[in-house]
């Protein structure tokens, strides 16, 4: 692993570190005229005084909503969010409106749909050069932008656009970050349930071999850095804008025992690392409970270090004039309606649902639920809405801030749409149905009465198959499905 900086970042140490990352602290958003472009908002905003108002974005990959305290989960341990979501309004039908986590990104960045996707990339490509970032627009008002994340997948791309200083956290999954060949591969195969030729196991073992501690483990790691880059952005004396992107608790999963024991005891086979993104007939049904207590300590691990990052927060004296906004990206199937991974053909909700809670620093909404359909691409527009900023340009998603006020959206929505790939899936109040982008392969279920969506109604209601699809599929798309596979 990359050496971590120290705790104690200094603002020389950061600006060092944003350099080998790409990136200059003063580069578009500058210091010149800083003074003249602070926040909009009025003082009442700003409880505390000091500078801001703020906002902190944190972005957490392969969250399944049903895995969260607040959203309904018993078993699992999440009192970080638990917590959040006491101070927030609470998102209960919040859905990406395209996945996986390349489409989902572009969508909060920028505001726009990525959906409908077209082959052969599926939305999976950077930034739109004609889209612009709620990071650029906001360095252009003078505020510090700050983005921590291991997310490697956008390490290639431009997701760091308009951030001051933008921090690479590398290792995960099959980042070629280390030599794969110091991992024997007998060995390998000998602890884990191993797929194919085992390449990216060989891969992330080698990216993480010589952990000492939990600190060592990635998640912690994105919270840590995420704590020493507020400690920076405080000190700079103007408002910021900083985004964690957590890719935990995405797989593969190899959480420290503290975390697995809390969930599975006296397992004693070959650990499930990774798993394939198809049928689960390759697992026992002792080793797809393993998997699931992997993920769940993986998020419990995750939860415990946002926690951190809050109250760090909360001791600095920001929480109270910064707007803190969680959302997860998609989740993930663990072996419910017989898959397990991310598939486009199986927009189940383990899959498609998601967290997405909103803390107002004046306590707006606080504790309510709302079931408005909030997607990814409303997060870019509700962060500028809350700091008084006009947008560029026209965004697709729409600022949520009337819904945290207790008022009407601003544009209510009788249903909503999302896609992965050449896959499709529709929803209001009734019913809820996914098909591929022509149509084909259509499965329907009672969004009341069946909300584990396990008793598919497509062959007994053709009409409201066909309904969804002309009227909420093609109508959202612009009339562009039809097609294309």
């Amino acid at each position: 692993m990359s050496k971590k900086p120290k705790r104690a970042l200094t603002r020389r140490d950061f600006l060092k570190t944003a350099g080998v990352a790409g990136a200059s602290l003063l580069g578009a958003a500058g210091c010149a005229g800083v003074a003249d472009k602070v926040s909009r908002l009025p003082e009442e905003y700003l409880p505390g005084g000091g500078v801001g108002p703020n906002v902190i974005l944190v972005i957490i990959d392969s969250l399944r909503k049903d895995h969260v305290g607040a959203y309904g989960n018993d078993w699992i341990e999440t009192p970080a969010l638990d917590a959040l979501a006491e101070e927030s309004v609470l998102f209960t039908q919040s859905y990406p409106e395209a996945m996986p986590t390349i489409p989902v990104r572009r969508a909060i960045h920028t505001g726009m749909r990525t959906w409908p996707t077209r082959p052969r990339s599926f939305g999976w490509k950077p930034i739109p050069s004609g889209q612009t970032t709620v990071a650029e627009i906001l360095a252009k008002e003078g505020f510090g932008t700050y983005l921590v994340t291991d997310t490697y997948v956008q390490f290639p791309m431009n997701f760091g656009r308009g951030f001051g200083a933008y921090e690479m956290i590398r290792g995960q999954e099959k980042d070629p970050y280390k030599d794969p060949a110091t991992i024997s591969e007998e060995k390998m195969r000998d602890q884990y349930i191993i797929l194919g030729e085992g390449k990216k196991a060989r891969q992330y073992l080698a990216n993480v071999q010589g952990r000492k501690g939990e600190e060592d483990w990635f998640a912690p790691r994105v919270f840590l850095d995420a704590m020493d880059v507020l400690e920076v952005a405080t000190g700079e004396n103007r408002p910021f804008f900083l985004v964690a992107d957590c890719y935990d608790p995405h797989e593969p999963w190899d959480p420290p025992e503290e975390y697995v024991s809390l969930y599975d005891e006296g397992y004693r086979g070959k650990e499930p690392l990774d798993d394939n993104y198809g049928s689960d007939d390759y697992l026992t049904d002792r080793q797809l409970l393993r998997m699931r207590a992997l993920y769940a300590a993986e998020v419990t691990m995750m939860d415990r270090w946002l926690g951190k990052f809050i109250e760090r927060a909360h001791e600095i004296g920001v929480m109270e004039r910064t707007l803190f906004v969680v959302v997860s990206d998609h989740g993930h199937l663990l072996g419910e309606h017989g898959y397990t991974g991310k598939l486009a053909y199986a927009l189940y909700p383990e899959l498609t649902d998601i967290i997405f809670m909103v803390r107002h620093p004046r306590g707006e909404g606080a504790g309510k639920s709302t079931d408005f359909y909030a997607s990814t691409h409303d997060v870019a527009p509700t962060i500028l809405g809350f700091l008084g900023v006009e947008q560029s340009e026209p965004m697709d998603g729409q600022d949520l801030a009337p819904i945290l006020e207790g008022k009407e959206p601003l544009r209510p929505r009788a249903h909503f749409t999302q896609g992965y790939k050449n896959y499709v899936c529709c929803r209001d109040e009734h019913r809820v149905m996914f098909c591929r982008t022509d149509g084909a392969d259509a499965h329907l279920f009672d969004a009341v009465n069946d909300v584990d969506q396990r008793r598919d109604l497509a062959e007994a209601e053709p009409e409201t198959v066909r309904m969804m699809y002309e009227e909420y599929a093609q109508k959202d798309a612009a009339g562009r499905l039809p097609g294309f596979s």
